[in-house]
């Protein structure tokens, strides 16, 4: 299978891995690979026009060379400024705190990317509602492995593994009992259901952005404000995304800009002088490297296979 070439010189700093990063879901997510200490980035998704498996590196002169394979090659490479932040305008926001104004210093590559395609981003994101990282993170390997297509490319090429994000037709015909071994809880199962029932209309979402594209994806039963916040992070790099309802970023922000914990009030208060780009603020929190003190024993993951 040959693959489709397209180059592209940022016209502005880029750290490739850094952008790309809220994409991959944990270090065994079966859609992603980073080969040689990050100096190639594989991805697979799904596009309008079918699956698309892209490698990306960068050139010393700083230009991103992306090679696709799959029948929605032509759509990933058309998306590449997009995706690597080319949309993206950080030139308004102001720092009022010396932590986000040090790390924005520090970090002139972060800019907010745009996959462009909902549902990729949709189904892992309601699977990390209100369980850890760790539970989430299993459950989207284990459909993906075990119902997902194999990444389009060939095979001597692409790094063993990969598969392609289900479809909705896919997710619609997993078994119920298949829900429960990947650890996934009815709740969870009946909104990634009832987001696979219209998730061609969600697509839109992408097309809408803001406020209006995450009301879009609050219509869909068990989507509330903290998972179309996700999702809008990622889709269409919303920079005033926040994903209030979240068990620790209240925590993160409180201690690192106020010196104690917040709850969601408490964080919209400190925020409210960063939009419309409050979930910039919160990304260079995030990346500046502080940690919050801890006073007790971590969340456990809870196996919902055993219930």
């Amino acid at each position: 299978m040959s693959s489709s070439t397209r180059e592209w010189l940022p016209p502005f700093r880029l750290d490739l891995s850094g952008v790309l990063a809220p994409l991959r879901r944990g270090k065994g997510d079966p859609t992603w690979r980073s080969v040689g200490e990050g100096s190639a980035i594989w991805r697979v998704t799904s596009t309008p026009d079918g699956p698309a498996t892209m490698r990306l590196h960068r050139r010393g002169d700083g230009t991103v060379v992306a090679h696709a394979w799959g029948a929605g090659a032509q759509w990933v490479l058309d998306g590449l400024p997009a995706l690597l932040g080319a949309d993206d305008d950080p030139s308004a926001f102001v720092a009022h705190h010396p932590l986000v104004e040090d790390a924005a210093r520090r970090m002139p590559g972060i800019r907010l990317g745009s996959s462009r395609r909902v549902w990729d981003s949709l189904v892992p994101a309601v699977l990390e509602q209100k369980v850890t990282g760790v539970e989430a993170r299993r459950s989207w390997r284990e459909l993906c492995r075990r119902f997902g297509d194999r990444a389009p490319g060939p095979a001597e090429l692409i790094p063993s593994g990969m598969r392609v994000p289900l479809t909705p037709a896919q997710i619609r015909a997993v078994p119920d009992w298949e829900w429960h071994r990947a650890g996934v809880d009815s709740a969870r199962r009946r909104a990634i259901l009832a987001a696979a029932a219209v998730a061609h209309r969600l697509e839109d979402a992408a097309t809408l952005g803001g406020e209006a594209g995450r009301e879009l994806l609050r219509r869909v039963p068990g989507i509330g404000v903290w998972t179309a916040a996700e999702i809008a992070q990622r889709v269409w790099g919303d920079p005033d995304a926040v994903s209030f309802g979240d068990l620790h970023i209240p925590t993160l922000v409180g201690w690192a800009l106020v010196g104690r914990p917040l709850d969601d009030a408490g964080m919209l208060a400190v925020l409210a002088p960063y939009a419309p780009q409050r979930q910039r603020a919160v990304r260079y929190v995030e990346l500046s490297g502080f940690r919050r003190p801890r006073f007790g024993p971590r969340f456990s993951p809870r196996d919902h296979r055993a219930i």
